[in-house]
């Protein structure tokens, strides 16, 4: 509510108390009290304190409550990021590892079956 000025105008005709609150800004307030004493004046001007204070903790715990969920999210989007391409890395290596091993069978099975071939031209060689 930055910039906004609001007024409320509050009268107690009983006692003759004629009250103006201004909020100046976000989370800004004054008070201008006329027909009260000063201590109440002084009470009132203290909670008012008390308000903007405790509206500008609340402002500096947001934003920084901000940053950290920003901070937070880029690091969880990196570390994300970093473990898919180790996944991927891990998968690739194992493609490898299971072509080389397709490629070893194929080798393999073409010397059994070579042997075979041989074997079988020795035995009806030998009658």
């Amino acid at each position: 509510m930055e910039g906004l000025q609001k007024r409320i105008k509050l009268s107690d005709q009983e006692e003759g108390i004629h009250r103006e609150e201004e909020e100046e800004g976000e989370g800004e307030h004054s008070l201008v009290v006329i027909g009260v004493s000063e201590e109440t004046e002084l009470q009132i001007q203290r909670i008012l304190d008390r308000i903007n204070s405790f509206t500008q903790q609340v402002s500096e715990i947001l934003e920084a409550g901000k940053a950290l969920f920003k901070d937070l999210s880029a690091q969880f989007e990196e570390r994300l990021i970093s473990i898919h391409k180790d996944q991927l890395e891990k998968w690739e290596e194992e493609m490898k590892e299971v072509r080389a091993d397709d490629s070893a069978n194929e080798e393999a099975r073409s010397l059994l079956h070579n042997a075979q071939f041989h074997l079988f031209q020795n035995v009806r060689e030998d009658p």
